[in-house]
């Protein structure tokens, strides 16, 4: 899986150096079918014939994310010449997939899932077990499998036919986001802050001293890295359960929530408001004006 995912950042950054040297020189880009022509000739070469291991349908998806990533620049090109957007609202460039954070690939099609058996069928890899998590609900559309902590997570896409969710409450909040607090409601229930970081400190200071002791990129050196990559992602996703409860808690007790629009974090808290809550509101923060000090002399 390791060499699935590095055949399909091979081809996102190749057909990314590709594009932008024929950009320079005459300042087109090329379709999604013009790289896929491209990536048969790679497949063809003797330098690249290791990409044939790799599925098709994979490295075809990295191409199509490659696609979506320059119509998404252009598309906000367009709307800043128009005055549609502020440039600050601009879309970047699509950047160089790394190797220690892009570990990932897509199937489109051509996968099979069991759940009684708790395994799913992969082009080129034929059946995987996996830990079943929640149940799967609808056609499965596509199949994404990453690496993260060490760990092989698969994702799965599907589609499905729902009647439109009525709210069991009728009730109204505000939310104001803070720094000692982590939300605070209008009808006052407090949520405080996970520290999460806190409670793994003393394991994250071991681990990076254990890891500034190790021989830059030796095989100890990137032991350690990997230990303390793990206690991070423990960090992180600990802080998101955590965001994930609160807000869940939040939306399904009440059917219109209002916070503040300079609020940047807490977006769990507008994603499952958007998906339960039947208003959400965003209103500006108004700050009175505090009327300056006289300076007397003595």
């Amino acid at each position: 899986m390791r060499g699935f995912a590095g055949s399909c950042r091979f081809v996102f950054n190749r057909a990314l150096a590709l594009q932008k040297e024929l950009f320079e020189l005459s300042g087109a880009h090329a379709s999604y079918a013009d790289r896929c022509a491209v990536l048969v000739d790679w497949k063809q070469d003797k330098e690249t014939d290791w990409l044939n291991e790799a599925p098709s349908q994979a490295l075809q998806q990295s191409l199509k994310n490659l696609d979506a990533a320059w119509a998404r620049r252009l598309d906000s090109l367009k709307k800043l010449k128009q005055g549609r957007i502020k440039r600050a609202q601009l879309m970047g460039e699509p950047v160089f997939k790394k190797k220690e954070k892009h570990a990932s690939f897509r199937y489109p099609q051509g996968t099979c899932l069991e759940q009684n058996n708790n395994r799913i069928w992969l082009p080129k890899l034929g059946w995987v077990r996996y830990r079943n998590s929640r149940e799967v609900l609808g056609a499965v559309k596509n199949v994404t499998v990453s690496l993260a902590g060490g760990r092989w997570l698969v994702s799965i896409q599907t589609e499905r036919e729902v009647e439109a969710p009525v709210h069991r409450s009728a009730t109204a909040v505000g939310i104001d986001m803070g720094v000692v607090r982590l939300a605070t409601l209008s009808e006052g229930t407090i949520y405080g802050p996970r520290n999460s970081f806190r409670q793994h400190q003393a394991a994250l200071r071991k681990a990076q001293q254990s890891m500034s002791r190790k021989k830059k990129f030796s095989q100890n050196w990137k032991r350690a890295k990997a230990r303390l990559a793990c206690l991070h992602i423990r960090v992180a996703n600990a802080r998101r359960d955590y965001l994930h409860k609160a807000s869940t808690a939040i939306s399904k007790n009440h059917a219109s929530l209002t916070m503040s629009a300079g609020v940047k974090c807490f977006l769990s808290v507008l994603l499952l408001a958007l998906r339960r809550a039947r208003h959400f509101a965003l209103v500006e923060d108004v700050w009175p004006i505090q009327p300056k000090a006289r300076s007397q002399s003595v």
